[in-house]
């Protein structure tokens, strides 16, 4: 259906329902003329648009499909589809039922906890940035190298306020800090 068409069916199905509401009792013969020619005009511009034939079944797969009369949507594939399965059931070609207790668990792929190995003990180099504590370098394995690093930052061109070593094993632990952390504002005057 192209727009013209939708428009125009559109339209007169309108009139049709103006004329239904003014519809009475004691509506004149040549207003009945009326209504039945506009009638006529709706159900020719439904001939018009209509281009496919009317479905002979209720399914919405196969609307155009062979009838089965006995089917509730009178689809003979879809009812041919259906006894097939209930044929399969009754010949319990599906096996055996599924148990419905309790299943045995299945191990999982990341392990149980006791399988996992402990964390391994890091060194995390961290900075103060004037409002919290923030990684400042790559956590290194060795506890020399980490605050050989540490060292290398303070006397850089451009140092933070202070820096801290973490001890990350299992738990966080502070094992160092240099410098003062002073909490400061980034607002400029103070939030005034």
């Amino acid at each position: 259906m192209n727009h013209a068409q939708l428009t125009a069916l559109g339209r007169a199905l309108r009139v049709l329902g103006e004329h239904g509401e003014t519809l009475t009792a004691d509506t004149p013969d040549a207003r009945l003329h009326e209504f039945k020619a506009d009638l006529r005009r709706a159900l020719d511009l439904l001939d018009e648009t209509v281009t496919t034939a009317a479905p002979t079944t209720r399914c919405a797969e196969h609307p155009n499909g062979p009838v089965d009369e006995e089917a509730p949507d009178r689809c003979l594939l879809c009812e041919t589809r259906r006894r097939a399965a209930r044929r399969a059931e009754l010949n319990d070609s599906y096996g055996p039922a599924r148990p419905t207790g309790p299943a045995t668990p299945t191990p999982s792929r990341y392990g149980v906890r006791d399988d996992r190995p402990q964390p391994q003990q890091r060194w995390l180099p961290e900075s103060w940035n004037g409002q919290t504590w923030q990684l400042c370098g790559t956590p290194r394995r060795d506890r020399r190298e980490a605050e050989l690093y540490l060292t290398a930052q303070r006397r850089g061109p451009r140092p933070a306020i202070a820096y801290r070593l973490v001890h990350e094993f299992t738990d966080y632990e502070v094992l160092r800090i240099w410098g003062e952390p002073v909490r400061v504002d980034i607002e400029p005057m103070g939030n005034l």
